[in-house]
Formats: C-alpha cells, sequence, structure tokens
C-alpha cells in the first residue's frame, strides 16, 4: 500500500485537492475532522483539561474559543495539545488504511512537516498557493476569525517556502480548477 500525506498551509486549499482525489476513486482521511472527534473521548478531555484548566466549561466539556486562544499564542502549549492528539490521529489512519484495502490511501493534514511525520509516508503533496489567496479562503471559511487570529493560525505553521523544500510534489492552487484536475489525473 502507498501512503501519501497531503499538506499545505491553512487555506491553500487541500480539502479541495482532497475531494478530486476521492473523485478519481483515492480514499482520503481528513485529519482535522478525525481529531476534532477526538475531542469528544472522556481520556482525551481529562488529558486537556489536565494540561488547559481554563478551557473547561461549566458542563465538563471543552471551550474550544477559549483553547484556540491559547494554543495559537502559545507555541509549547500548542505542542502539548499536538502531543495529545496527534499520535490518536495518527493510529487512526492507520486503522482506516488497513480497512480501505486500497494500493493508495491519502492522509490530509495541515501539519505534516510541523510534526516530523513526513518519513512515515512514501510520497508527501504540498498544495501550495499565495498568502493572499490563502487569507482570501480563510476569512470566507471563517468570517468571525479578525485579521490577528488568521496571521496566528498561519504563524503556527511552517512556512510554504519550508514545506516546498521538504515536499515531493507540489500543486500549485492558484491556478484554474480545470488545470489542477488536469494535473493531478496525470501524476
Amino acid at each position: 500500500m502507498i501512503k501519501i500525506a497531503l499538506t499545505g498551509g491553512i487555506g491553500t486549499g487541500k480539502s479541495y485537492i482532497s475531494l478530486q482525489f476521492v473523485k478519481m476513486n483515492i480514499p482520503v482521511y481528513e485529519a482535522d475532522k478525525e481529531a476534532k472527534k477526538l475531542y469528544e473521548r472522556e481520556n482525551v478531555k481529562k488529558a486537556i483539561f489536565a494540561l488547559f484548566p481554563e478551557v473547561v466549561t461549566d458542563d465538563h466539556k471543552i471551550d474550544f474559543n477559549v483553547l484556540s486562544a491559547i494554543v495559537f499564542t502559545d507555541q509549547i502549549r500548542l505542542q502539548l495539545l499536538n502531543k495529545i492528539i496527534h499520535p490518536l490521529v495518527m493510529d487512526g489512519f492507520d486503522l482506516w488504511a488497513k480497512q480501505q484495502q486500497r494500493e493508495v490511501v491519502i492522509l490530509e493534514s495541515a501539519i505534516i512537516f510541523e510534526n516530523n511525520l513526513q518519513s512515515l509516508f512514501d510520497l508527501v503533496i504540498l498544495v501550495d498557493a499565495p498568502q493572499e489567496f490563502c487569507i482570501q479562503r480563510i476569512k470566507l471559511r471563517n468570517p468571525t476569525w479578525s485579521e490577528i487570529e488568521i496571521q496566528q493560525r498561519i504563524c503556527t505553521q511552517l512556512s510554504q517556502n519550508e514545506k516546498k523544500r521538504l515536499a515531493d510534489i507540489i500543486i500549485d492552487n492558484e491556478k484554474d480548477e480545470n488545470s489542477i484536475i488536469y494535473r493531478l489525473q496525470n501524476y
């Protein structure tokens, strides 16, 4: 089985590219979506509450606004959160990949390089787009985020230039959709 990581900074269009792979009948595991499910597990909440007691709500839930404000302004605390969530995401991916019974599977995650996961994959594809395009996409998807919140999230990730240096394949997501689909079909 060939395991591919699909990565790129926030707003580069990873989800769009993932959808194109799904249309080509290649299964894609969305790390962010799966990570969100983990926050409902009692063992995960317990670990988060131990490290971030300020995020506990009166009804014993996680206040994600408070958690985001903490981790996107404190790199060390972000790393602590990632140490809770990311091993579980990767365990979930491995189990899911085995169940697919396919030649090729893809994990979509913005932070492959940040978590030094690239060695777990046969190929790393980077989705790239100019930062001004990314910011426009982020604003459309998250209209309540301020410029500061957007920049905080961008700053927690490696620069796209550094990711380009590490990636095996780069997809330029500034072009029109038909061009991207053609290139994906010809990889």
